[in-house]
């Protein structure tokens, strides 16, 4: 009997695990696509059409996808992906916890929460504080990038996701990442301010919503070093923001993030060597100080299944899901 009970389970265990055809994907993100049309490239929604055909685009509301039977690599196990967009980070975990959604964004609290099933991708969200053209002293930007605490932010606000970095390449593009300091240095900051014109000593920032909290810590971090930082909400004298890794190939994507960013075009770099060198020159001047890389994070409802459903750069794989049935 008990041999029959085991292998009862074990069928059951098969079963529960095997894909299914069949069921829509409920999805909800925080970013608001206003365009008229879909997406075609550069947004994860634009990785759905890998295997999924568009059937209802409302800009800045919602995205259905429905199953495409010629896929390239196969008809999808979901019947259908439902993306509701512009969902508070607070609304979409509420939704997954109460089961009215299967895929949400998370941040570092709700991601290290136990229990929570999640996908993850490569750190490819790159946070630096990127200064304006009003800034002309490099004393200045120095001050403030030696003025943040990104131990701090990372540990309390990040809740230890991602990593602390002063590159601009992650680590497991470039290897070569963990060479730039990324220490708070308060004793050489407060020396840098020591000799500045009064007059140069406030300056303005602005951040996005996402990022506001840790805007708020850079503005206490920079009171220490002797500087004036107010928030505002454009215009400012620096701008906290994200850009994106679009490429696993170093070159292609220290480029990429130099455009992004607005910096110079790198030259060509055939080695680690001369991209480090690449990207160093890139950083001089403080210009730009990279603060963090953060992968993209998701979390799961209970009955999603498969997997991988996100690339390391955080291209959504949904076709590698399917649905377990006889659940809500």
């Amino acid at each position: 009997m008990n041999r029959f009970l085991l292998a009862l389970a074990a069928t059951a265990a098969v079963a529960a695990t095997r894909p299914h055809y069949g069921g829509t994907l409920r999805v909800e993100v925080r970013e608001s696509i206003e365009s008229a049309d879909p997406p075609q490239s550069g947004y994860s929604l634009a990785e759905l059409n890998r295997a999924f055909t568009i059937s209802q685009w409302i800009a800045g509301g919602r995205a259905l996808y429905a199953a495409d039977e010629n896929a390239r690599s196969g008809r999808p196990f979901l019947d259908a992906v439902d993306v509701q967009m512009g969902r508070a980070l607070r609304d979409q975990v509420y939704d997954l916890d109460l089961g009215k959604t299967d895929i949400v964004q998370l941040d570092g609290a709700e991601a290290r929460k136990p229990g929570r099933r999640i996908l993850s991708s490569s750190p490819v969200r790159i946070v630096v504080l990127s200064f304006g053209s009003r800034v002309a002293d490099p004393r200045v930007r120095e001050a403030l990038a030696l003025a943040v605490d990104r131990t701090g932010i990372h540990n309390v606000l990040l809740q230890s996701l991602g990593e602390i970095s002063g590159a601009l390449m992650p680590q497991w593009i470039s290897g070569y990442a963990f060479l730039f300091p990324a220490a708070q240095d308060l004793v050489r900051a407060r020396s840098l301010v020591a000799s500045l014109p009064a007059a140069s000593r406030t300056l303005t920032l602005s951040s996005d919503p996402a990022n506001r909290r840790i805007a708020d810590r850079i503005v206490l971090n920079t009171r220490d070093a002797g500087l004036t930082v107010t928030l505002v909400p454009a215009n400012a004298d620096v701008r906290l923001l994200e850009v994106r890794v679009t490429s696993a190939e170093p070159g292609h994507a220290l480029a990429g993030v130099a455009a992004a960013l607005g910096l110079p075009d790198p030259p060509r770099a055939d080695s680690s060597d001369s991209l480090f060198a690449a990207e160093r020159s890139l950083l001089e001047g403080f210009r730009v100080v990279p603060l963090f890389h953060l992968p993209d994070v998701y979390g799961l409802s209970p009955r999603v299944r498969g997997g991988p459903g996100i690339s390391p750069l955080g291209e959504w794989r949904f076709e590698n899901l399917w649905l377990e049935p006889g659940r809500p």
